[in-house]
């Protein structure tokens, strides 16, 4: 076809003209289009890639290339080490004289001073409190301003708030310490697990992330230490030696906090995607597995954004809301309960063990050495949890703990029932067995669990949520717990055992019907599972198919597409630029 146009510059003169090239131009968009599919198509089968060897990568080879991933996710969830030394102090002073003596009332019936078990259950309740405000604020700020940021303001304030207890005259002030320290330890238990999560490898993420658990034991066991040094102290003031110790660790993990680097996926969700490509190479080390460490942060970052981009497509903010919606609320409620029966299946007896075992008849020095032990089995246990999860998935070790664990309780249950003679040091050798069950399973195993549960966009606020739960329960524990063991309220004793053993039974139920196998599934298969809506018991042999470029175009669309190719050349611009 021929179009005549007139030329209204010249009266009455017609042009002739070839064709309007609307196919040309259709065309030229095409071929366009076609450049950003065929771009969009390697950097999915990168993504593909990188995924599959993540997930393949031996803990050797896992070790050798990311040592320094270790290094930093140990630095930060050191952090832990504070609040398993202060809250285990608190639960443990209970059974110090000087303490009791300072802070609490003389009951003549007794012959001694004892914390009134309402006061014990007030400054549990104190710390167990603020640390929920802490969970929510702390996991605000951290998605505005970062991990790194959020946790060093904690570490700071912390130095002052440790005044506030040293120096405490009455319960009411030390209460006070307590609420206001509860808020950073909210800090740590959200930035720790979620960073540690992060910037580990598949291979890597359950070592890193259950020795945020070993960081707890390991606080608890210096405490009792401590306190066992103090308890022949005659002075009336040397429970204040365990306080004023604590002033060791905030400014020496602030240093190394401060030269970590940040999350690169908390980078990459704000779109700093240079900053998180720079960050992945702080993290990787060359080796023969690993010649140019430039090359694999690059595919890393492509899978991160990929992932992240996928996951937009669906719903691209990331509000509160949203874990409460479709398969996010799933995600939410199983990291939620999982938390929730770590904190209600007896490990309240090894918060409150030292007390308990002066309760059941043992002498205040060998309740501090039984207290010693316990800490030092459970850090064995934590380290035999690595061996064990090279061998089975999250699943059975979880399962097979609370089994264990239900066990024990009714027997120490049992014991306090028929009161034999000797049964106190039969209940206290009880409770180290069960000490080094659970930190061989659930305790540990937790943490693991509930970092890959949440989807990537909502991780923080996932966590934050879940630990929340278990912070709730906490809250319940704390009041009553004392009134439970204490001589002046309940003083049920190891009868207490069979309390806790019917929450144990009802957490074995739900978590053969509810808890999926998380083992070696990387970030972007977890979230294909959790879409496909597949069933707990299924997770483990399900195989799927994590960045199929059809789907993945059919997602983003032209627009998504366009932008997203057009991102990554402005990454390669600039990689180029420094290489130049």
């Amino acid at each position: 076809m021929t179009e005549f146009v007139e030329d209204i510059k010249k009266d009455g003169a017609i042009t002739v003209h070839d064709p309007i090239s609307k196919k040309n131009l259709a065309s030229s968009i095409d071929d366009q289009m076609d450049e950003y599919v065929s771009k969009f198509l390697d950097m999915s089968n990168e993504a593909k890639s990188n995924d599959h060897k993540e997930r393949n990568m031996s803990l050797g080879e896992g070790l050798r290339t990311f040592p320094k991933a270790v290094m930093w996710s140990i630095i930060l969830s050191s952090a832990l080490v504070m609040e398993g030394y202060d809250t285990n102090l608190l639960n443990s002073m209970y059974g110090f004289d000087a303490f009791n003596k300072k802070f609490g009332d003389f009951y003549p019936s007794l012959g001694t001073y004892q914390i009134p078990a309402k006061w014990q259950t007030a400054l549990s309740m104190g710390y167990q409190s603020a640390s929920i405000i802490g969970l929510f604020v702390s996991g605000i700020i951290a998605s505005r301003i970062g991990y790194r940021k959020t946790l060093m303001t904690a570490l700071i304030t912390s130095v002052g708030l440790i005044f506030i207890q040293f120096f405490a005259p009455n319960r009411e002030v030390l209460l006070l310490a307590y609420v206001l320290l509860g808020i950073n330890w909210g800090a740590y238990q959200t930035l720790a697990v979620t960073y540690a999560s992060e910037v580990a490898p598949t291979t890597l993420r359950v070592y890193l992330t259950t020795y945020v658990n070993v960081c707890w034991v390991f606080g608890q066991l210096i405490s009792s230490g401590v306190l066992k040094g103090v308890t022949q102290m005659k002075s009336d003031n040397a429970y204040r030696i365990p306080f004023a110790i604590q002033w060791i660790w905030p400014i020496p993990l602030c240093l190394g906090v401060f030269l970590a680097p940040e999350s690169p996926w908390y980078l990459a969700k704000k779109g700093r995607d240079e900053e998180a490509k720079q960050s992945l190479k702080r993290l990787l080390t060359e080796n023969k597995h690993l010649p140019d460490k430039d090359v694999l942060a690059q595919a890393m970052l492509t899978k991160i954004q990929l992932t992240i981009k996928e996951e937009e497509a669906t719903s691209a903010k990331a509000t509160f809301k949203d874990c409460f919606t479709g398969t996010d609320f799933r995600r939410t409620r199983l990291a939620a309960i999982t938390w929730l029966w770590q904190n209600i299946t007896g490990s309240a007896f090894m918060g409150y063990s030292t007390y308990f075992y002066i309760q059941a008849g043992l002498s205040t020095d060998n309740s501090f050495t039984f207290s010693i032990v316990q800490y030092v089995l459970g850090i064995a246990g934590t380290v035999g949890s690595w061996f064990l999860s090279q061998k089975v998935g999250r699943f059975p070790i979880y399962f097979g703990g609370l089994c264990g664990q239900f066990i024990i309780l009714i027997i120490v249950g049992a014991l306090g029932a028929a009161n034999p003679s000797g049964g106190s040091w039969g209940i206290g050798s009880l409770l180290l067995v069960y000490t080094f069950v659970y930190d061989l399973t659930v305790g540990p195993m937790t943490y693991c669990i509930v970092s890959e549960l949440p989807s990537t966009r909502l991780r923080i606020n996932t966590v934050m949520l879940a630990r929340n739960l278990y912070n709730l329960a906490g809250i319940v524990v704390a009041i009553i717990s004392p009134y439970m063991l204490n001589p002046t309220a309940w003083n049920w004793k190891a009868k207490t055992g069979f309390f806790w053993a019917g929450f144990c039974l009802i957490a074995i139920v739900w978590s053969w019907f509810e808890l999926p196998e998380t083992k070696d599934r990387t970030y972007a298969e977890l979230d294909h599972l959790f879409r496909l809506k597949i069933k707990a018991r299924d997770f483990k042999n399900t195989e799927v198919d994590v960045f199929d470029a059809g789907k993945l175009m059919e997602k983003f669309g032209e627009d998504g597409i366009r932008k997203f190719v057009e991102e990554k050349k402005r990454e390669e611009a600039v990689l180029d630029d420094e290489k130049a």
